[in-house]
């Protein structure tokens, strides 16, 4: 615990004990740890968060190389949630990081337990799994926050916070809401968004066997950031 307490001084100067204390005994589950929810699991080990859950099926390939916190030429092929949690452990040891090496859908939501958890994040690209997260996450207690598409952005002045309804220039936003409507099914609460109104286009075509958009880095990490200081942010109001 020394270790611990020298590693968060300068954040105790900022929030004092007793809000440390709280942050350290909640429970967080980040859906996604790619190129936004790699560096929101790093953010949150740093504020100081212990209890922390991650979850992706994926592994490391090179095109995660150029936006993924963990993606270095020496970790491609290794499972990236693995990967993750030896780096957040580096960052404190005292940290409990459960890294599960799945995916989110209808047949697997269930083992997640999300009433065990104070705070949900999701950072998944699937449309379908994204939708169910959204709707599940919201019948529980736990305080919810999703990030829209951070793909084709350059601006990061652009990058803002809205509740989900009112999330515009977004296009996944706009097919999840879609979606809901044709399905008539709704998530059950309000819940907050990270989100930017910027669209670029490929300046080349797609290839076939990678149909992802361009991205950069300071894009999608200042996402991650910010689904982190929505966290923090929550727990020093209480």
């Amino acid at each position: 615990m020394a270790i611990e307490q020298a590693i968060f001084r300068r954040l105790e100067l900022l929030l004092g004990d007793e809000t440390m204390s709280r942050i350290a005994q909640k429970r967080v589950i980040i859906f996604g740890v790619g190129g936004v929810g790699s560096w929101c699991a790093e953010s949150l080990i740093r504020s100081g968060i212990r209890q922390l859950t991650i979850v992706d099926p994926d592994c490391v390939c090179i095109t995660n190389i150029n936006r993924q916190l963990m993606a270095t030429t020496k970790t491609v092929g290794q499972a990236k949630v693995c990967v993750l949690k030896e780096r957040l452990l580096s960052i404190n040891p005292s940290a409990e990081i459960t890294a599960l090496q799945q995916i989110f859908t209808t047949e697997t939501a269930e083992s997640f337990e999300l009433d065990s958890y104070d705070y949900i994040i999701d950072a998944i690209d699937s449309l379908k799994d994204k939708a169910l997260l959204i709707l599940m996450a919201t019948q529980t207690q736990a305080k919810f926050f999703s990030s829209m598409g951070a793909a084709l952005k350059l601006d990061p002045t652009r990058i803002k916070t809205a509740e989900f309804w009112k999330v515009q220039g977004d296009p996944l936003a706009r097919a999840l809401r879609n979606r809901f409507k044709h399905e008539k099914v709704f998530p059950k609460r309000k819940f907050q968004c990270v989100y930017s109104d910027e669209l670029q286009e490929n300046k080349k075509p797609i290839d076939p066997n990678d149909k992802g958009n361009g991205t950069i880095a300071h894009i999608t990490a200042i996402f991650g950031f910010m689904l982190a200081a929505l966290v923090i942010q929550d727990i020093t109001k209480q």
